[in-house]
């Protein structure tokens, strides 16, 4: 399971860069103020996770244990729902698709929680 999130957090940070250089570069023209700082914030929360997911890969190894894995689910999760929903709603306008990006941050506190047990039980 390490390995499995070890990979999934690089590609996701791979991911984060390129979404954010292509926001740099590549939206400005596209995508109004607004949903360029939406969409800025679902990269910035991407690669914030992106690590999150390195640090559960580390703790699933060294803390073997439920909790260590819920957290690399959890921030995988998260990423989905927060970034995604985020991206969707930048590129679309679609205005309910940020009613899901709270389910994504809640995931993302589950997940930090669930690797604060692994590691005070490891």
């Amino acid at each position: 399971m390490d390995r499995l999130f070890h990979a999934m957090g690089a590609v996701s940070a791979l991911v984060a860069v390129a979404a954010g250089a292509f926001g740099a570069h590549g939206l400005k023209a596209r995508l109004s103020p607004e949903m360029l700082a939406v969409f800025e914030t679902g990269a910035r929360y991407q690669m914030y996770h992106a690590l999150a997911l390195l640090a559960a890969a580390w703790a699933v190894a060294r803390w073997p244990g439920a909790a260590a894995e819920w957290a690399g689910w959890l921030f995988l999760a998260g990423t989905v729902l927060f970034s995604g929903s985020l991206y969707a709603l930048a590129f679309t306008g679609v205005r309910w698709l940020g009613a899901v990006t709270p389910l994504g941050g809640v995931a993302f506190l589950a997940g930090w929680a669930a690797l604060a047990w692994a590691a005070a039980r490891g």
